[in-house]
């Protein structure tokens, strides 16, 4: 019998791109893309495997056009861990120090740790509370009772949970616009410029 995973790291890439006008998650960084940084990212913090969420990159969604619940739900009932570590396709500033921060902090209290006023990159452990409340919810989304996926805002209301305070806020700068990618690449440079 295999071993249950302990911790899957999961790469959200499963989103339209629309604001960007292309892939976020083959946008460059660092010699690679986004997604190689990210599934690097999560490989640094000592998770037992990584895995891409998103049709194009990786696992497709079990219910299509669902937001990122509908992409950790399918994860959760492909893979059985006990915790996710899940980190978004679109943080180039992210760092292992932080995402390490919230592993440790979720393991040791076992609740789901996320980031002040950011609800993503998050740990979160599957205990049974969480598999029923995905289990209730997409059987309502089956049923055609519901046609919108949970954010993951109302799953973290409905759970004692850990809000931490990063080292560097800036590792939480989301790119979903050009401009935005514009000013992430300028700290990419700034960053550069300090460490030669």
């Amino acid at each position: 019998m295999t071993k249950p995973l302990q911790c899957l790291g999961v790469v959200l890439a499963g989103g339209r791109s629309s604001r960007m006008g292309q892939d976020k998650a083959l946008l460059p960084h660092n010699q690679a893309n986004m997604l190689a940084f990210s599934q690097n990212l999560l490989a640094q913090t000592k998770v037992d495997q990584v895995v891409v969420s998103g049709k194009t990159h990786g696992i497709a969604d079990t219910f299509d056009q669902l937001g990122p619940m509908g992409g950790i739900y399918t994860i959760i009932q492909q893979y059985q861990p006990k915790a996710l570590l899940i980190l978004p396709v679109d943080l180039p500033l992210m760092n292992v120090e932080s995402l390490t921060q919230l592993k440790l902090a979720g393991e040791l209290s076992q609740q789901p740790s996320y980031f002040n006023n950011h609800y993503l990159p998050l740990y979160l452990p599957v205990n049974a509370f969480v598999k029923q409340f995905f289990e209730r919810t997409f059987t309502k989304i089956q049923s055609a009772e519901q046609t919108k996926g949970p954010s993951i805002r109302t799953l973290l209301q409905q759970l004692p949970s850990k809000a931490l305070t990063p080292k560097n806020n800036q590792c939480l700068f989301n790119t979903n616009t050009p401009e935005q990618w514009q000013q992430a690449q300028q700290q990419f440079s700034n960053h550069r410029s300090t460490h030669v």
